[in-house]
């Protein structure tokens, strides 16, 4: 068997760089559903409940197929699932462009872009784990703030086109950048083993092993409960908090796009460089700190979420996003670096996929729930209610701190070698 010649250390940083564009449009491609709502909602004559189920049906769509990308993840060349999936989402937002019915848009947009985003993320955050050991927290952290200034932009931008030429031309902008990013991707990218060390030949993990594996780790379980409860107050916030502040104070519809991610995202972007930066410091003697650093930004962040409901001042409502944004960075920092300290390499992209998988069926009632209370006539009330799951994420990780973390990791050494 022929060694394998893996690219020299300047590769991880050009892959950072690639997977933190890609992730940029991955992002903002959701984002500007939410932000072009109003618009959408009045040309298709559809209701809050309804455009609320397409967000909702997105999310599911995503959640069921992730695990299914997280197995071919660990099976066949990361590279071309990474590359097919872009251009799979990016042409379904091209198509959502042509919706004229809400049956349209559930299947363009819930069905084509939602299935092919899901391809994705366990490829791609397997694939970078793999090439930043040391670096680990700190690419992480970094690849999400492609996440924060995707949301921002892509709502400044998608909602000054909307207005200027309509919400389609929205989708056909986005869509066709994601199709020249993956030819970008398919010409720079590298095929590459799973196992950094390990010969390309090696069995992948067979469905059995994954979940033999994973079914004995508590911790995989709550950190994925706490991922739920997160991915549902977010799910709620970036769907309605655009439409809220339209109701609330008035605002135009692109002001009320970038004022409801501009500062949130802005203050995550510092969250998530100090989470990131921290807990790769303290984690080589402390393992544990990257969950005790996830716990204290969704418990710190539950107050400000509360806030966005119920402030009837624009300044409170600004301030509460911006804090609400740092503590959900520090959060968004620990999420999957957390999964990889109880989880070995063998099994990321599948326990990756199934994590989101748990987090986006968990989550996915959220828009539907806000569009409901909105047509009730309460969107204020209900985006206070997300505080809750902030708080129950905490408690679960606060769990698998104390009673699974320790145990779990000690497994780890034994995974390659008992598979």
């Amino acid at each position: 068997m022929a060694a394998v010649v893996f690219p020299g250390n300047h590769y991880k940083w050009e892959l950072l760089g690639l997977l933190w564009f890609a992730n940029f449009l991955n992002q903002g491609d959701r984002q500007i559903f939410n932000c072009v709502l109003p618009l959408i909602k009045v040309d298709l004559h559809v209701d809050d409940i309804h455009m609320g189920l397409v967000a909702t049906t997105f999310t599911l769509v995503y959640g069921v197929l992730v695990p299914v990308a997280g197995w071919i993840g660990d099976r066949f060349h990361r590279k071309w699932i990474i590359c097919v999936s872009f251009a799979v989402f990016s042409i379904g937002t091209m198509l959502t462009g042509i919706s004229h019915g809400l049956l349209a848009l559930v299947v363009f947009r819930s069905l084509a872009t939602g299935g092919g985003e899901c391809f994705y993320t366990p490829p791609a955050y397997s694939l970078l784990s793999q090439h930043h050991r040391a670096t680990r927290g700190v690419a992480l952290a970094v690849n999400q703030t492609a996440l924060y200034i995707g949301v921002v932009t892509s709502s400044w931008i998608a909602a000054a086109i909307a207005e200027k030429y309509g919400w389609r031309v929205s989708f056909f902008t986005f869509g066709a950048g994601g199709l020249i990013l993956s030819l970008v991707m398919m010409g720079r990218l590298r095929n590459d083993a799973h196992e950094l060390g390990h010969h390309r030949d090696d069995a992948p993990a067979s469905i059995r092993e994954i979940l033999r594996v994973l079914i004995h780790k508590p911790t995989f379980f709550l950190l994925s409960g706490a991922f739920g409860c997160m991915t549902f107050a977010t799910g709620g916030f970036v769907t309605w908090m655009p439409t809220l502040l339209i109701d609330k104070f008035h605002l135009s519809l692109s002001a009320a796009a970038f004022q409801s991610v501009c500062l949130h995202y802005l203050f995550a972007f510092f969250g998530v460089l100090t989470g990131g930066w921290l807990s790769d410091r303290i984690a080589q003697k402390r393992p544990v700190v990257r969950l005790q650093l996830g716990a204290a930004g969704l418990l710190l962040g539950a107050p400000f979420i509360y806030l966005l409901g119920a402030a009837s001042s624009a300044l409170v409502v600004y301030g509460a996003l911006a804090v609400f944004g740092f503590f959900r960075g520090i959060y968004d920092a620990t999420i999957f670096a957390s999964l990889y300290e109880v989880v070995s390499s063998r099994h990321r992209s599948s326990a990756t996929g199934l994590m989101i998988m748990a987090a986006m069926v968990s989550g996915a009632s959220a828009p539907l729930f806000l569009g409901y209370i909105r047509q009730c006539g309460n969107l204020s009330m209900g985006m206070s209610w997300l505080s809750v799951a902030y708080v129950a994420g905490a408690l679960l990780i606060w769990i698998a701190i104390q009673f699974a973390f320790d145990r779990d990791r000690k497994r780890v050494a034994c995974e390659g070698s008992c598979a």
